[in-house]
């Protein structure tokens, strides 16, 4: 089963952190990652660019609508993502645990639909 494992972040928090320590985490996560990866779980690992580099897009009444950022009020925001494979949702937890930016912020497991069931259903 695959999950989604959203890492949010609260810059403040992160801006605080004692001089070399983003460093040294973002390289504990790498490790880290490696380790997943060679063991199968893993599969995709990405970090973001910074909120303010983002647009949000929305249509209303076939109006389309493009602002600056994020459309969140929100102290935390998305700074990264991991695609893992588990069993279930208990060992997906047990691997999301282990990324230390829970300290900075928070973790988000969410199962993946499989789109391959929709897709029949749907008739696509």
């Amino acid at each position: 089963m695959k999950f989604l494992v959203m890492i949010y972040s609260d810059e403040t928090l992160v801006e605080a952190m004692p001089a070399g320590a983003f460093d040294t985490t973002m390289r504990e996560c790498f490790v880290h990652a490696d380790e997943l990866k060679s063991q199968g779980s893993l599969i995709e690992s990405q970090q973001l660019e910074p909120p303010a580099t983002a647009k949000t897009i929305r249509v209303r009444n076939g109006r389309r609508t493009v602002l600056d950022g994020p459309f969140a009020e929100a102290k935390e925001m998305l700074g990264g993502f991991n695609v893992i494979e588990a069993p279930d949702m208990d060992e997906a937890l047990r691997i999301a645990m282990e990324f230390p930016w829970a300290a900075t912020g928070s973790i988000e497991v969410r199962p993946l639909k499989d789109l391959s069931d929709v897709r029949r259903r749907v008739g696509a």
